[in-house]
């Protein structure tokens, strides 16, 4: 098995292709190692001393460390990948709910604004997830009010130095455009 390592624009997120499906549905943010208990693979990653943050895409999983250095961790990173997918155990563990660690409760957004809502996830969906993606990491649609969109950042996405370009330069430009009516966006 092959596993390739590509950088992000997080210095202290590396993301791993694995070269197969990693996971189907949703993608999983996993920021601690209770909130990984659903996930055999990302429990894994959590017992390597550094790891700090695991994200779960569907043909990628980004791995956040703390200050230690690359060159010390990334071999083992390699290694629990290599073993996980070889053992052929689940990469969520059957029946298993991942805890939501920043739920921060249901979407909010005005009824009024439905129609608007529904334009902005589209483009979120269709535009913004793929790129965020293909930099390890993900974002989400959390709520609309006053003109202002709320989004919440996964994976390398979260913490990165380029986060707020990203959001400012590329996600609300984009919404400004194509959406009549949005004025900001605003990380949560």
């Amino acid at each position: 098995m092959f596993i390739q390592t590509e950088a992000t624009p997080n210095p202290a997120t590396l993301k791993f292709l694995p070269g197969r499906e990693v996971l189907v549905g949703e993608p999983r943010d996993f920021r601690s190692p209770d909130a990984a208990a659903a996930s055999p693979l990302a429990m894994g990653l959590f017992a390597i001393s550094g790891v700090s943050g695991v994200f779960l895409g569907s043909d990628f999983i980004s791995v956040t460390k703390d200050d230690t250095n690359w060159a010390h961790i990334k071999p083992a990173i390699l290694g629990v990948i290599m073993d996980h997918f070889l053992s052929g155990k689940p990469v969520i563990a059957e029946g298993g709910t991942p805890v939501a660690e920043d739920d921060g409760g249901e979407e909010f957004f005005d009824e009024d604004d439905k129609e608007m809502v529904e334009v902005i996830k589209e483009l979120l969906a269709t535009r913004v997830r793929p790129a965020v993606a293909m930099d390890g990491g993900d974002i989400i649609f959390k709520g609309f009010k006053e003109g202002t969109v709320f989004l919440h950042m996964q994976g390398a996405c979260s913490g990165c130095p380029s986060s707020t370009a990203t959001l400012k330069n590329g996600i609300e430009n984009l919404l400004r455009h194509f959406v009549p009516g949005v004025e900001a966006v605003q990380q949560v």
